[in-house]
């Protein structure tokens, strides 16, 4: 798994202030948690127990996740990007042909992807179809709903 993993700037920071909460906020607490619930006797019939190692071994394998990602970060600034192509970072405005509706998408990774905030990711079926393209040029797109085209109507890199 030594592939570098492409993210911007602000999804790197995002994944180092996860990870940092979950060093110093979260592991502490979880560890006070089972000492706690170790003090009520009988730890086989102990729920309170079960539920703060559950919670420890989540914590620890989320820490060991993010710890992994970071090492393998490729930090892309999209405003130093030079390119007249859609390539990862791009902010691409896109016309549905069929109805007429206009939308615009940031192209990120896959941790940064949140449709509600117009990114998508880079490996999502309308990402990897925008990748290469350039303005004015017409992509076809398989979705779960069938066939889309969409024309490119404008490409920023911000």
């Amino acid at each position: 798994m030594s592939q570098s993993i492409p993210m911007t700037l602000e999804g790197y920071q995002r994944l180092q202030e996860e990870l940092k909460k979950l060093i110093r906020v979260d592991r502490p607490k979880v560890v006070q948690d089972i000492a706690e619930a170790r003090d009520h006797g009988d730890l086989s019939e102990n729920a309170e127990y079960d539920a703060a190692k559950d919670r420890q071994g989540f914590i620890e394998g989320r820490i060991k996740e993010l710890n992994d990602k970071i090492a393998r970060a490729q930090v892309i600034n999209p405003a130093e990007l030079d390119t007249d192509k859609v390539v990862f970072g791009a902010t691409v405005t896109i016309f549905d042909v069929d109805s007429g509706i206009e939308v615009t998408y940031q192209i990120v990774g896959e941790d940064e992807a949140d449709l509600k905030h117009g990114k998508i990711s880079v490996t999502s079926p309308v990402g990897k179809a925008l990748i290469g393209h350039k303005l004015d040029d017409e992509v076809r797109i398989k979705v779960p709903s069938g066939l889309r085209i969409y024309e490119i109507i404008d490409i920023k890199y911000e």
